[in-house]
């Protein structure tokens, strides 16, 4: 089936915005500094709602790929944004831990598991396999450039206004942007011939194997457990950071604005994304992994020797650069690995990784922070053994073997 080639940019275009708006999640540490100096709550109590947010975020990827892979992108977008919406909103009456949890953790966290599990695999539908690394990258790093506007208004609002009007302001902005947006998402239309694609001839040797694993296969295969553990180390040093860099920056350089270096962070996160999706197109996937992990094991290891402006934005900016690159990598590589038909409870299972590393780095710095008076130097030195672990992982991790049959008869010219 032919269908005009500038629909899947359309699509691409959506899904970016949608996850502009869906990006709240790492301007938090923004809300965090708030709760910890106007409501004297402690540094761990600050990170239990973002924990939490993340924790469902990432179990909702299951269940929202399984969902759009059989009813399509956009009802799921639609309901997403109005629950990360309302749970904004919510978050804006809530008093307490337990009722802020609820609002923004369980509520705001399920309809941003819903929207981010639906807008990447839609997109990457519409494009060849020699994309899917750029494909990816430009969706999610909608996601991580959110910070950029999201961190300083936030910071804005928050002096100008109160944090729980904040909490309002955003959620219903959020709400129309995202359900908006949701309308322009669809998958790609049955019989859709993806452009630059050769068709398997009939002489293709492909019984040995299959394009497309059920999330059922999938897990049973050794490539799975270790793309899950490669990811759960990864991406907990990277939301460690997120969860807390405002505080870091108060305690080690004296920073009190510190929405400045969330926003870089995030500028360089988006660039990860982008960038690590372009480099992994054209040397591999886990070859760029094994880059991404060497370079966040280096910035963990030193980031507690950042005690002024210029070292810690340096840090910050390498530390979001590496992270954004995992938010890339992960996606495109499932897709190579097990195939697009199923994409996207396929990859809210290896998403899961995430949530895991996502509860463990923010609490474990947390912790460390409250009882070392305000010093995160050990959480940094675990973080970084885990990239170095990561890293030495990527040497076996290899495409399954039911792809090796078919994948020198996919046509790779560029469309």
């Amino acid at each position: 089936m032919s269908v005009n080639s500038s629909k899947g940019w359309i699509v691409t275009s959506a899904g970016v915005g949608i996850n502009l708006a869906l990006g709240v999640l790492y301007a938090w540490s923004i809300f965090g500094k708030a709760l910890t100096e106007e409501l004297n709550w402690s540094a761990t109590e600050a990170s239990i709602p973002y924990t939490v947010a993340i924790a469902i975020f990432a179990l909702m990827m299951v269940p929202a790929g399984r969902w759009q892979d059989k009813v399509g992108p956009r009802v799921v977008i639609t309901v997403g944004g109005a629950l990360t919406g309302l749970g904004m909103i919510l978050a804006g009456f809530s008093q307490s831990i337990f009722t802020l949890v609820l609002s923004f953790g369980v509520l705001a966290g399920t309809g941003i598991g819903l929207g981010y599990a639906a807008a990447t695999p839609a997109a990457v539908k519409w494009f060849p396999s020699h994309k899917k690394g750029l494909i990816t990258g430009l969706v999610v790093s909608g996601f991580g450039l959110a910070s950029v506007y999201i961190a300083p208004l936030t910071n804005y609002l928050i002096k100008t206004f109160s944090l729980e009007q904040t909490f309002v302001y955003l959620g219903i902005g959020f709400f129309i942007v995202a359900i908006g947006l949701a309308q322009f998402i669809q998958n790609p239309p049955d019989g859709y011939k993806v452009p630059g694609v050769a068709p398997l001839s009939t002489t293709t040797p492909i019984s040995s194997g299959k394009l497309d694993f059920e999330w059922s296969e999938m897990v049973k295969t050794p490539q799975f457990i270790l793309l899950w553990i490669m990811f759960a180390f990864a991406s907990s040093a990277g939301l460690m950071i997120i969860g807390h860099l405002a505080k870091i920056a108060k305690i080690q350089a004296g920073i009190a604005w510190g929405f400045y270096l969330v926003a870089l962070l995030a500028i360089f996160n988006a660039g990860g994304r982008i960038m690590a999706g372009i480099i992994s197109d054209k040397i591999g996937r886990t070859r760029t992994m094994l880059l991404v992990f060497i370079i966040q094991a280096a910035v963990m290891a030193l980031f507690g020797s950042f005690s002024d402006q210029t070292s810690l934005a340096a840090g910050t900016a390498v530390v979001g650069f590496a992270y954004g690159a995992c938010l890339s990598l992960f996606p495109s590589t499932t897709a190579d690995f097990f195939g697009t038909k199923n994409l996207g409870v396929n990859y809210g299972l290896v998403f899961t990784a995430w949530g895991v590393g996502g509860v463990f780095g923010p609490i474990m710095a947390g912790k460390i922070a409250d009882i070392s008076n305000g010093d995160y130097t050990l959480a940094f030195q675990v973080a970084a053994v885990l990239c170095v672990i990561a890293a030495g992982l990527t040497f076996i991790t290899k495409p399954p073997k039911t792809h090796e049959a078919i994948e020198p008869y996919v046509a790779k010219a560029k469309a």
